[in-house]
């Protein structure tokens, strides 16, 4: 009779539990009241939440045909007074959906919003196109040199500051064998630095007869004209550079024009809050020379992913992993067409409490590491190495910065 009993129970369950709903009012003996209790569904470990809890022996003799009005023709003293309709609430339907999880958009706590829509009117602001990779460059590409280095900066007001360097050490001169040849040098440099909210002037002149200047000046609040000039003795070594920058709400665009008749344009969109594409043009008018390229890049709080191609048969992609607030490793893959040289470099960028470690590694053999530690309140020590066990050049450099 049990084995029967289940059988019906698992053929009939959700019918069963619409007569359970209906039958399980218990009574107290204290109020003398029936309430309505709603089936329980088992939700242990070692049960599926479609499992409910099987209903009392009441309720079962109820289903398979005993009633209420049968034991109280049995036993008239147990039956109780019958519920006023006005109070009585009609029963309700039990399938499923009760015993169904909630849907994943309607958990608010630890869940993304699965129905949340992008507002694509509201994107941010893509990073500049020139400046796509900066994250991956600020690991792969620090400030190598070699010799040493002195830098002093001293702030005569709010705005203008002066500036002095002096470096000793070795340049390299490419020779007609192909080997690079180092040769001892030194070289003082001048500089003055105007700041301003909206114009920024630097300037520096050194013994070797060069001069540099950078000019970045807030035309409106969307428009920035920059200009970046340097001027030398030699012919054919001179160069400047006019850009004019534009920020849109969710757009950057850049016009440049320079010497040696150069014309480029690039245009960088965001697409997703996290999804930015652009693309880039350029014009050399003296050796009449062309070119095309395009960009994607995806930030995230966690990582950055950048790859770039262009018709000049250049492939560059870089990542660069957030470990901590302090850490972050970088990697970058470069593939050049024309000449089949293929490069892949390994770094990473640490910051300590009174330092700022970077470092990488290459496809080609070459390690460097570059160290600034803060000694006191705008002084800083520097130490940069480079060792290339290919062509067996090792290079060491330290310095000091002093004013900020």
């Amino acid at each position: 009779m049990v084995q029967m009993y289940n059988i019906i129970i698992l053929l009939n369950l959700e019918d069963l539990i619409n007569k359970y709903k209906i039958c399980n009012y218990h009574v107290s003996k204290q109020t003398k009241t029936k309430t309505l209790q709603p089936p329980a569904f088992s939700h242990s470990p070692f049960s599926s939440p479609f499992t409910p809890h099987f209903p009392s022996s009441e309720c079962l003799s109820t289903a398979m045909g005993s009633s209420p009005s049968r034991d109280a023709a049995s036993n008239p003293a147990s039956v109780d007074p019958p519920l006023a309709s006005a109070s009585a609430e009609p029963p309700h339907h039990v399938g499923l959906a009760v015993a169904l999880p909630p849907p994943v958009d309607e958990k608010k706590d630890g869940v993304v919003d699965v129905n949340k829509r992008v507002d694509y009117l509201n994107l941010p602001c893509p990073v500049p196109f020139e400046e796509i990779q900066r994250e991956a460059l600020m690991s792969l590409k620090p400030d190598l040199f070699e010799g040493m280095r002195f830098d002093f900066t001293k702030g005569l007001n709010q705005n203008f500051a002066l500036c002095h360097s002096v470096f000793m050490g070795s340049t390299e001169h490419p020779s007609q064998s192909g080997d690079i040849v180092k040769v001892p040098s030194s070289n003082y440099e001048f500089g003055a630095n105007f700041l301003d909210p909206k114009l920024m002037l630097v300037g520096r002149l050194g013994t070797d007869g060069r001069l540099n200047g950078r000019v970045k000046c807030d035309l409106t609040e969307n428009l920035i004209l920059k200009i970046n000039a340097s001027l030398t003795n030699e012919p054919h070594y001179s160069q400047g550079m006019f850009n004019f920058d534009y920020k849109g709400k969710d757009f950057r665009s850049q016009f440049q024009i320079g010497n040696n008749a150069f014309y480029g344009a690039n245009y960088i969109q965001s697409v997703s809050p996290h999804l930015s594409l652009g693309t880039e043009i350029f014009w050399l008018g003296h050796q009449r020379k062309s070119g095309i390229g395009f960009a994607a890049r995806f930030n995230t709080d966690k990582w950055v992913g950048t790859a770039q191609v262009a018709n000049t048969g250049i492939v560059a992609l870089s990542y660069v992993q957030k470990v901590s607030e302090k850490v972050s490793l970088a990697s970058d893959f470069m593939y050049n067409h024309m000449s089949g040289d293929v490069t892949s470099s390994f770094g990473y960028d640490y910051i300590l409490r009174q330092c700022r470690l970077r470092g990488k590694i290459d496809s080609n053999g070459t390690v460097a590491a570059f160290l600034e530690e803060r000694l006191n309140m705008g002084v800083n020590f520097i130490l940069s190495a480079e060792i290339d066990h290919r062509k067996k050049d090792y290079k060491f450099g330290f310095g000091m910065t002093v004013g900020e």
